[in-house]
């Protein structure tokens, strides 16, 4: 199958977000401050959300596709219409958004905050009025984990709870109407870098510095399986229907002594789910592979 070369960002992207359920649309995002929405299938761009002065570090589409919302550097939350590329709300905050996900029935927007200049890195639920009028400035819930810093975050099946990779190793598990922490494991040695969710909630794939990606439960955090190779991962996700998994990443462009792109590790991994063993790896760019995200039917993957 010949891959589909998709130029767009003048600058390195930071997340590529499938829309669910039908992943006709493939939404990235990057350091030149722009988000890009592109036809799935034959890689041409749909159009362009611009109003961000900062890099654009996460998005997420509702299921419906009405509604996209973006996390930036400027320190600012971004709610978007799709359609129109209006730019609907914006919520400000003292530091930068490394994180947003809608709920499942797309009434709640889940976004983190980094920790820095003072500020703790704080989750924040907002309501989301779908009729697109006016949004609420304060959030339904506050969650300040304490100790390490939350890198990443996501809602859990149904909604109940709130799964946090943090820069330590560590996965915790939060009441998503109370906050309180229920659980938490050091699952890794180092910062994780991505967390994603699985289909129907119950699990989720984590990757890190640790040179490893992991399937963790959500109802006790416990490992189910571990993947493991030679350079650090930035990115890991699940294939759904399919027992595999893509985990992505590679040492800085700066600390390889060699242009060689399979020096540096900058490979797609493909693994079994089940057997934890790597089939084969994918050809990327001659950079470390950053993020990843699979088509919800699991009919392909974009990565950079």
């Amino acid at each position: 199958m010949r891959p589909i070369m998709l130029s767009g960002h003048e600058r390195a992207l930071t997340q590529v977000k499938y829309n669910a359920p039908d992943g006709d649309l493939l939404f990235s995002c990057s350091k030149d401050h722009v988000i890009n929405v592109w036809f799935s299938h034959n890689g041409e761009r749909l159009g362009t959300f611009n109003g961000h002065n900062g890099t654009v570090w996460t998005v997420d589409c509702d299921s419906t596709s009405t509604f996209l919302v973006s996390g930036a550097a400027d320190n600012t939350m971004r709610l978007w219409r799709i359609a129109t590329g209006e730019l609907l709300y914006t919520w400000e905050f003292p530091t930068a958004i490394k994180r947003v996900h809608f709920n499942e029935d797309d009434t709640k927007i889940l976004m983190i905050t980094e920790k820095r200049m003072g500020y703790e890195g704080t989750l924040r639920i907002f309501g989301l009025n779908r009729d697109g009028g006016k949004q609420s400035k304060e959030p339904e819930l506050i969650v300040t984990p304490e100790g390490s810093k939350a890198t990443v975050a996501a809602w859990s099946y149904l909604d109940k709870y709130l799964v946090t990779g943090h820069e330590n190793g560590e996965v915790r598990l939060f009441d998503a109407k109370s906050g309180e922490e229920l659980k938490s494991n050091s699952v890794h040695e180092g910062l994780i870098t991505d967390l994603q969710i699985s289909p129907d909630g119950t699990w989720f794939i984590s990757s890190s510095k640790d040179k490893s990606a992991k399937i963790i439960a959500v109802d006790d955090l416990s490992v189910l399986k571990t993947f493991t190779t030679e350079t650090p991962m930035n990115s890991a996700a699940v294939i759904p229907g399919r027992p595999y998994i893509l985990m992505g990443g590679g040492q800085e462009a700066m600390a390889v002594t060699t242009t060689s792109a399979r020096q540096g590790g900058f490979e797609v991994r493909l693994c079994h789910k089940i057997f934890e063993e790597e089939i084969t790896r994918i050809k990327g760019g001659f950079g470390p592979c950053n993020t990843l995200a699979v088509h919800p039917k699991g009919l392909q993957s974009a990565s950079c």
